[in-house]
């Protein structure tokens, strides 16, 4: 299982239409893709322009290859990308150790 990390910046004063805008993409987009296993989005306290997006993928082609060459990708880019401030930083993890805590 690969987690996927996207660090998210949006313009400031528009967090209650990207909070709707991002679950919308994930719900009718990403959540269909081959490999999607699961999503968190954690939403910034002390920058509330700040949203980091983890999604767990069965292998890192299903992200890299499957979804992000896919016409799916543009889609989910038309939800989300108007409210970027900046391109979002992503990176890929493998998990080393840990626990599972809600």
């Amino acid at each position: 299982m690969i987690l996927e990390l996207a660090d998210i910046r949006i313009q400031p004063g528009r967090q209650a239409e990207f909070d709707a805008a991002i679950l919308h993409g994930i719900q009718s987009v990403i959540a269909h893709a081959t490999g999607f296993l699961g999503y968190k989005v954690h939403k910034g306290i002390d920058t509330p322009e700040r949203y980091l997006l983890t999604i767990h993928w069965a292998t890192l082609a299903d992200h890299t290859v499957g979804f992000r060459q896919s016409e799916a990708y543009g889609q989910w880019r038309a939800i989300v990308a108007p409210f970027f401030a900046q391109p979002p930083v992503v990176e890929h993890f493998d998990l080393l150790h840990g626990t599972d805590a809600a």
